[in-house]
């Protein structure tokens, strides 16, 4: 999922999306939005990121939804593939927001400097 410009996604009611487009709105970067919850996410996508970043990095373990998930549930995330079962069929469990930079790089999580640095290779 590469673009010319950023994509950011993640939950549109999540404080750390909104304060992520809302940096990228203030620097006047044009961004792509990709709602996780209601476009959902090719697992193609998800092997890609978790390849480059790791699946514990992906995966968003100090989150309300990994609290709400049964200890069950929880043991049974033990690799890479059931940690992306897992956020496949709950994308809430993701770490947000996942932005994929026009050069094919991710990033996860708010880090204003890192998104300053990046942006200014897109100019």
């Amino acid at each position: 999922m590469c673009a010319s410009r950023p994509v950011v996604h993640g939950i549109s009611n999540c404080d750390s999306v909104r304060n992520t487009r809302a940096w990228f709105d203030a620097q006047g970067i044009a961004y792509i939005f990709h709602d996780l919850r209601r476009q959902g996410l090719p697992p193609s996508v998800m092997a890609d990121w978790c390849g480059q970043l790791g699946w514990q990095t992906v995966l968003n373990r100090r989150g309300t939804s990994w609290r709400a998930l049964d200890e069950m549930t929880r043991a049974a995330v033990i690799d890479e593939a059931s940690a992306n079962a897992l956020m496949q069929s709950q994308p809430t469990l993701i770490k947000r927001p996942v932005i994929t930079w026009p050069d094919g790089k991710i990033s996860v999580g708010v880090d204003f400097d890192d998104f300053q640095r990046r942006a200014a290779a897109l100019i």
